[in-house]
């Protein structure tokens, strides 16, 4: 059984439209690898968008048998998660 590599990232403090490009792509990077783990402790705004696609990748990387956790996660990024009911998908996802 071949190793499976764990590497991290670390979202900007603005998690915006303009940024979700970027944070695809390096997310799809990442994907390719191995498990990730999404360090989320500078996170000041994040729009709905990009927590959506973190559900999308969090799928994307359970599917392709690697794991996807957001560690440390800003108050700031637990209030938008709590705003949008989107709690209990999170759950899972969030260590830290």
């Amino acid at each position: 059984m071949a190793e499976v590599k764990s590497q991290s990232m670390e979202l900007p403090t603005i998690v915006d439209l303009d940024t979700l490009d970027s944070i695809r792509d390096s997310l799809l990077g990442l994907l390719e690898v191995g498990s990730v783990q999404v360090d989320a402790q500078k996170v000041e705004r994040i729009a709905t968008n990009a927590l959506l696609m973190m559900l999308s990748a969090a799928r994307s990387f359970k599917h392709n048998d690697f794991s996807f956790e957001l560690v440390n996660p800003s108050s700031q990024m637990l209030g938008a998660i709590d705003r949008l009911g989107l709690n209990d998908s999170f759950t899972p996802l969030l260590k830290g």
